[in-house]
């Protein structure tokens, strides 16, 4: 099939789409509806968001449930005022967990970064604005969020976590992107 018949075939389905009315916030080929779609991008462009800060929602209707936990108590009311501003959202509930100030803490963060973005098999993952695994530290207990590319990737950062001194416990939730 030529470029030009698939981007055919593609904008004529779009048109129908539109004629056939179909509603802003039906899910896309993605899977996600236009209201997951603003969430995220509101979540992930926001200032103080770093690989130290780990974020889930759900979106019911018109209902907006925001989940995880912060290194920054701002971050938390931060994200569900970005949120309370997208058309179509009419409640915003904020679950957010913030993480204890800690020193200890701050400082096994720059050290986790250190020992997993520093192996060579996860160094390009460091170049993102927001690098793909997100170190989550709370009280000495360590958690790994994200998506990574392969089985390989979740296994050394892992281990590379699990060899930082001042680590009582990892739980490692990394995911592996579905290969193609």
């Amino acid at each position: 099939m030529t470029k030009r018949l698939r981007t055919g075939m593609i904008l004529g389905a779009s048109l129908l789409a539109a004629q056939l009315g179909f509603a802003e916030n039906q899910k896309n080929d993605g899977g996600m509806s236009r209201i997951e779609r603003e969430v995220r991008r509101e979540i992930v462009t926001l200032p103080y968001y770093s690989l130290f800060d780990h974020f889930a929602f759900r979106v019911d209707g018109e209902t907006v449930t925001l989940m995880g936990k912060v290194s920054r108590p701002t971050l938390k009311s931060d994200a569900e005022n970005v949120v309370k501003k997208i058309e179509g959202v009419e409640k915003v509930s904020n679950r957010i967990e913030v993480l204890p100030l800690s020193p200890n803490d701050d400082g096994l963060r720059l050290a986790l970064y250190r020992s997993i973005y520093g192996h060579t098999a996860l160094q390009t993952l460091a170049i993102r604005a927001v690098p793909p695994i997100h170190i989550i530290v709370e009280n000495g207990n360590v958690t790994l969020e994200g998506v990574v590319a392969s089985e390989m990737q979740k296994n050394i950062a892992n281990v590379q976590a699990n060899g930082v001194s001042g680590v009582f416990s990892v739980t490692n939730n990394l995911r592996v992107e579905k290969e193609s």
